[in-house]
């Protein structure tokens, strides 16, 4: 009998407690959309059927988080979890000091507080929403410093998220290295179409900025998929563990941002984590003044010991390889019947081009918008734009800024979907594309100040 060329994987865990969902009707969607002015953010739950907006704190957790949900030392000082965090904060991503925040932009506003200066300038490898805001609004200027190839959805480059490097020197030669408040490096890109950084990229960024004294600031939300990339793509890291190569990564930082609602498997929860004692006390003192003492920052105790323990299990291979496997399987069955998406394909999402999806819609009909919004009518699947709604308006010209990417973003919670839901997701985008044809785009009829993509509404063209 000849054997099975490849077999089959399966999830690494068993499933010990459901959610019933619920499917609608086209007319059903046709008039929820329509009351959230085509916006899936302003869609209700009860109203989606698999639920791809974010990865950020709908993932499932495990019996050992929910068992150490009851473990919660609720005192409002000196928790027991706080500790708990913190060593293994120190174990894994090595940092000395932690300042736990309500999620992750509370520790992007920290940081931007005590580093940025009025009028100074903070590079990165290609900006994101919350990230930039809390820069501009503590008077900086973002910078993109990414490689070009981050910018071409078809280019097969391996660490798309990479810093140019030389994009950065030429930076700090016109503007002076104290102008530079930091330089942030995400680890994955989210807005690249999670796109992994190179441990010998993080290395050459250590030595640049070394020798001109500016401090390295690492977004670690999904770093461990990042050190999963790693190991899969650099050479010399095959044998290394992901807790190893998640180690080394941030020994190249001074700094990290956290949002423990992605790679952590937590529904709340981020931290600021740090080396230098200066910034440190600076920090520990701000958390109070906006989310709360520094031992608690803004969570109840069982919050900070879920994310511990989310921690520990984050990093075991099994759970990894099954996460970013889900995502690569539909990735692969969408490419193979011709669907336009970013490749390499990302670590915790499906990112489809718009501009290939719907090449007659123009940017200023918002292509990415209106795609999310037909996935949504044909399937009730949720899913996110990445565009020019997302990019916003630029902060002196007031005019929307128009990135090179306009995709959405189908992004897959941690050990919540099955394969038999990835199937149904792969073929409601394949019924799009098939009538893609007779798509029309959308106008913005409201626009909220700040972070717009959040509470935009559009109505759609005649």
């Amino acid at each position: 009998m000849q054997k099975l060329e490849k077999r089959s994987w399966a999830e690494p865990f068993k499933i010990k407690v459901v959610e019933p969902l619920r499917m609608t009707t086209r007319e059903y969607r046709e008039r929820a959309l329509k009351e959230a002015g085509y916006n899936t953010f302003l869609l209700r739950s009860r109203d989606v059927y698999i639920d791809l907006l974010t990865d950020s704190g709908t993932n499932a957790m495990s019996d050992n988080q929910w068992a150490g949900m009851m473990l919660g030392d609720e005192a409002y000082a000196g928790s027991e979890n706080f500790y708990h965090l913190e060593a293994m904060v120190q174990q894994y991503y090595g940092y000395k000091y932690l300042v736990p925040t309500h999620q992750g932009r509370g520790a992007e506003h920290l940081i931007s507080q005590i580093l940025i200066k009025p009028g100074d300038y903070v590079p990165g490898n290609m900006y994101f929403t919350t990230t930039r805001l809390h820069q501009e609004l503590a008077g900086g200027t973002f910078v993109d410093v990414i490689v070009d190839a981050a910018h071409d959805p078809e280019d097969l480059g391996p660490f798309k998220g990479n810093i140019d490097l030389e994009k950065l020197a030429k930076l700090i030669d016109r503007v002076g290295s104290k102008r530079i408040a930091y330089v942030t490096a995400a680890a994955t890109v989210n807005m690249a179409g999670g796109q992994p950084i190179s441990m010998q990229n993080l290395r050459e960024l250590r030595e640049l900025t070394n020798r001109h004294n500016i401090k390295v600031v690492l977004d670690a939300t999904r770093a461990i998929e990042n050190a999963w990339f790693i190991k899969q793509r650099e050479a010399g890291y095959e044998q290394h563990s992901i807790a190893q190569i998640l180690r080394e990564m941030c020994s190249y930082t001074d700094a990290c941002t956290m949002s423990g609602k992605k790679d952590l498997l937590v529904n709340i929860g981020g931290f600021l984590a740090l080396n230098d004692d200066e910034i440190f006390e600076e920090a520990r003192n701000l958390v109070v003044v906006y989310e709360g003492l520094h031992t608690y920052g803004g969570l109840a105790g069982r919050d900070l010991e879920a994310m511990a323990r989310g921690i520990e299990e984050a990093v075991q291979e099994d759970h990894i390889r099954a996460r970013i496997g889900q995502v690569e399987y539909v990735g692969e069955r969408l490419l193979s019947i011709g669907i336009p998406i970013v490749q390499p394909i990302g670590g915790h999402a499906i990112f489809l081009d718009a501009k290939r999806f719907l090449p007659q819609v123009k940017q200023l009909e918002f292509p990415a918008q209106t795609l999310a919004a037909e996935l949504y009518l044909e399937s009730g699947i949720r899913t996110m734009e990445r565009g020019i709604v997302s990019a916003g308006r630029n902060a002196e010209t007031g005019e929307h800024n128009f990135p090179k990417l306009e995709l959405v973003r189908l992004t897959f919670p941690r050990r919540v979907y099955t394969q038999a839901h990835c199937d149904v997701v792969t073929e409601a985008v394949e019924a799009v594309h098939d009538r893609r044809e007779e798509i029309r785009g959308m106008e913005m009829v409201y626009e909220p100040k700040y972070l717009r993509f959040f509470q935009t509404r559009f109505e759609k063209l005649k």
